[in-house]
């Protein structure tokens, strides 16, 4: 079994997809329960692999931060690239938006991969990056699901919570798709998690309706990060230590 360190987890839906696919998943600190990626040192030869998702912001296409008005600092993938210099894991994976850089870590050669997550049998048309870095140049056999979704439903965002009582978004002109409404029970299934997934974790009582939705917003679909996992597995496992 494979050793993995889940950097910037947030609720971690990308190591909940590891995990289903026979990964042992180690999660480092996080911002929403105090931890600081930047303060994190780990030991070298330990793990396997590293992913993450670093925080999007700095790159999306729907904030303003595109404006000029994000510091430096908040752009996270360069402490992602730190991590991954100190561990020196077998391999690594990272997930973002489009327009975020590929990580760059010395010695390692790394591929990228454009997904929507419509290809793994969610309805919401859902564009992620996926960087799989290796010694060795390894590349991701990905499967997509045999199976479509009839209807398209729209992205799901970790903004919503603060969408306007007309279902409308906080980000200027939206076309039609991008103004429908949808629950948050519905969000959790396009995300591939129980309508009740909030409720039955009991996070409930610790985030506010706005949390739920940054919780939620920001994870990788669960069937996406599980054909990621399968994928990884597939092209390291002749390599697992011990």
């Amino acid at each position: 079994m494979q050793l993995v360190l889940s950097l910037m987890p947030g609720i971690d839906l990308l190591g909940m997809a590891f995990k289903r696919e026979g990964f042992a998943v180690v999660q480092g600190g996080d911002v929403i329960f105090g931890g600081d990626v930047r303060e994190e040192h780990y030991p070298p030869g330990r793990f396997d692999g590293v992913i993450s998702g670093p925080p999007c912001q700095a790159f999306s296409e729907v904030t303003e931060i595109n404006k000029g008005r994000m510091a430096p600092r908040d752009n996270l993938i360069p402490e992602f690239e730190r991590c991954v210099g100190e561990v020196q894991p077998d391999w690594f994976v990272m997930e973002n938006v489009r327009r975020a850089p590929l990580p760059r870590v010395d010695g390692y050669d790394v591929a990228d991969y454009l997904l929507n997550a419509r290809w793994f049998g969610s309805p919401q048309k859902r564009i992620r990056r996926f960087s799989f870095g290796s010694h060795e140049g390894r590349r991701l056999a990905i499967e997509p699901s045999l199976l479509r979704p009839a209807f398209v439903a729209r992205t799901v965002l970790a903004s919503d919570g603060k969408r306007n009582g007309k279902g409308g978004c906080r980000h200027g002109k939206q076309n039609a798709l991008e103004r429908q409404k949808h629950t948050f029970e519905e969000a959790c299934r396009y995300q591939g998690l129980p309508d009740n997934f909030i409720e039955t974790g009991g996070h409930t009582r610790v985030f506010t309706k706005e949390g739920r939705w940054l919780l939620i917003g920001n994870g990788v679909p669960l069937p996406m990060g599980r054909a990621i996992a399968r994928a990884v597995k597939e092209a390291t496992e002749a390599n697992v230590k011990g």
